[in-house]
């Protein structure tokens, strides 16, 4: 390309857009340790007490939670850096969707729990996706769903992720669009999700 294209051969991708990428002949591995340290360092987080998981186990954040009102642009802005995080993380991917539902009206309870998220970040910083090259080319899929977890509607919430050989290829959590009756019945418009995107 150098040849027909005026351009500079930098080396191997180091950073790119707060992803940092490290390669070498047998793997390549992406992570976003120094953006999520930044995002910690603007609220006054870093080095805080880490936590093992994201989200208090059993509690059912609801829109009118009666509590304090926070600034709106705030916290816009953190659920959009974990959104982005998720790019490297896609343990994260849930919570972020699931914070996403209050940005219209959040309150202090939201924020504690974008603030617990940020917690559970921090004990487990450097983690990100490693594509390795020697890694059998198969393709995985995998779907869950909880039932009537949101409280303001009670729709489920169906996840699923794809891979191919080490490789996270396609993932995804979103609420259902429509009311299921059982657990049962979450698991399937879940599984039912998984298809129509892998033969779709």
């Amino acid at each position: 390309m150098m040849k027909k294209y005026e351009m500079s051969d930098l080396g191997l991708l180091h950073h790119f857009l707060g992803i940092e990428v490290y390669q070498d002949v047998n793997e390549v591995f992406i992570c976003q340790k120094r953006y999520a340290e930044y995002i910690m360092k603007k609220l006054g987080m870093y080095g805080c007490k880490p936590v093992d998981i994201s989200l208090v186990v059993n509690e059912k954040l609801k829109k009118e939670e009666g509590g304090r009102l926070v600034d709106t642009s705030m916290y816009r802005s953190l659920v959009g850096s974990l959104f982005y995080l998720t790019t490297s993380r896609p343990d994260l991917m849930f919570t972020a969707t699931l914070l996403s539902r209050f940005m219209s009206k959040p309150n202090h309870l939201h924020l504690e729990a974008v603030k617990r998220v940020l917690r559970y970040i921090m004990g487990n910083i450097e983690y990100g996706i490693r594509f390795e090259k020697n890694s059998k080319l198969e393709a995985k899929g995998y779907c869950d769903s909880n039932w009537a977890g949101s409280v303001d509607d009670m729709k489920s919430t169906s996840g699923y992720v794809f891979s191919l050989g080490s490789r996270v290829i396609s993932r995804c959590s979103k609420k259902q669009d429509t009311m299921a009756q059982s657990s049962a019945e979450a698991e399937y418009l879940s599984a039912c999700c998984l298809h129509n995107k892998h033969t779709g």
